[in-house]
């Protein structure tokens, strides 16, 4: 092994393919159902909402899909990403594992969400779209669909959940840098928004509740589709970009495959693409990693959720999809990582879980905060509240290898910067930041709400 801190690709190493997993796993996930009928829904019953090809790769059993020329021009202004060993954080841990982090915060956006960002916008500007919706959390993705939106001329709007529209303003100028317009969620602006403002006025929002607003808008107006963020399959087939470069760099470093695999989750787009095709090598025998997801303790859809059909949103506009959920009615309290206060799960990520093909934890938001504070000094980046929850478990992991002398090699995706959290670092630095302890009851309540599907 090279004493090499940084793995770089050339550009014509990009990928020239998405990955997608489903025809490698043993049984398929169930399918999404109507919401109004309950039956497994067909490509028309996405058609208002989603452009075809979207829809076609959202349905695929195809292994692998190509990516347009056009897409890959725009994914070379920041890719391939870099691989970095974290050799600093390895002396500061006094560690015998070697740490690996992917970066994804070289982007325009500041994150992985142009991986996806990018194709959605080109393939709805491809059928004439001619204005996108969306919901953003902490603000990456709606930063990144209106980058994305910029390249190819499309308007875009987005809800911006309040917690976060409040906590990250400088997101906000972001977007309406890149031309979108962007609304505090809940808002007045939609049915939706303006009944939970109605019985919950200071409601800190919710990524159920955006959607609802985005959903609404798109399905009212022609000329107007949704864009999402993460859950769903074409959102994690995009993602893999993170994944096929990962591989070539490992090869390129000398160094064996990762032992074990560590990332955050909200909706699971970040860790699908770091883990999808290094799972792809495992089921073909050529290595036997362990992929381990990290969730906020304030927000445990795979540890204290339940795996049962649930709408994606909070008003139920969305199809049923079978998930780890806490509840569509679930309002989780206002984290720092505003992009993991998601309800719900990748319906293929949940479906996965019960197969038994990785594991989850979760982590407080001091721990976590900590954790980002400890790598910043080592390594030099800072990260977003989301990856925190990742590098949080590598540390922990990394000091069980100190206490066993295992030389274990530790990849994750430092899947986005934190410079626009300067006032959560602030918070947490101050000694103001505090955790959010969840009683049972809050998601019994929420589960309660959950259609009664067998």
């Amino acid at each position: 092994m090279s004493g090499r801190s940084k793995i770089t690709l050339d550009e014509s190493e990009l990928p020239r393919r998405w990955y997608n997993v489903i025809p490698d796993l043993p049984a398929p996930p169930p399918p999404p159902l109507h919401p109004a009928t309950r039956q497994p829904i067909g490509p028309d019953d996405l058609a208002p909402l989603f452009p075809m090809e979207l829809i076609r790769q959202e349905m695929s059993g195809e292994r692998y899909i190509e990516i347009p020329d056009e897409v890959r021009d725009v994914y070379r202004l920041w890719r391939p990403t870099p691989l970095f060993r974290a050799r600093r954080l390895e002396r500061a841990l006094r560690t015998p594992a070697r740490i690996y982090y992917k970066y994804e915060g070289g982007s325009p956006a500041g994150s992985h969400k142009p991986n996806t960002a990018v194709p959605q916008a080109f393939y709805n500007a491809a059928e004439g779209t001619r204005r996108l919706t969306t919901e953003t959390g902490a603000g990456q993705w709606g930063s990144a669909l209106a980058f994305a939106c910029a390249q190819y001329g499309i308007d875009c709007e987005a809800w911006m959940v309040r917690a976060s529209y409040d906590q990250k303003p400088h997101r906000r100028t972001l977007m309406h840098v890149w031309g979108a317009t962007v609304h505090p969620s809940p808002s007045a602006v939609t049915a939706a928004g303006a009944k939970i403002l109605a019985d919950h006025p200071d409601s800190p929002g919710s990524l159920g509740i955006a959607i609802s607003e985005a959903v609404e808008v798109a399905a009212e107006n022609p000329d107007t589709k949704y864009a999402l963020g993460s859950v769903l399959n074409h959102v994690l087939l995009h993602q893999t970009v993170i994944g096929e470069e990962a591989l070539a760099q490992f090869d390129a470093a000398g160094e064996r495959l990762p032992d074990m695999i560590i990332g955050c989750t909200g909706g699971g787009s970040n860790f699908a693409g770091l883990v999808f095709p290094f799972l792809r090598e495992k089921l073909a025998g050529r290595t036997d990693p362990v992929f381990r997801a990290v969730e906020p303790a304030a927000c445990p859809s795979f540890t204290r959720g339940r795996y049962g059909y649930d709408h994606g949103d909070t008003a139920g506009f969305t199809p049923l999809m079978k998930m780890h959920t806490l509840g569509h009615d679930f309002i989780p309290d206002p984290v720092h990582a505003g992009g993991l206060r998601y309800h719900g799960m990748s319906p293929l990520l949940s479906h996965m879980y019960e197969l038994g093909m990785f594991e989850a934890v979760t982590k407080n938001q001091l721990e976590c905060f900590a954790s980002a504070v400890t790598f910043a000094r080592a390594e030099g980046i800072l990260p977003a509240p989301e990856p925190a929850h990742a590098i949080a478990a590598v540390i922990d992991e990394a000091r069980h290898c100190t206490e066993t002398g295992e030389e274990k090699v530790l990849l994750t995706a430092l899947c986005g910067h934190g410079h626009f959290d300067m006032t959560a670092y602030e918070r947490y630095l101050s000694g103001e930041m505090g955790d959010f302890e969840l009683p049972q009851d809050r998601i019994d309540t929420a589960l309660a709400g959950l259609p009664d599907i067998g």
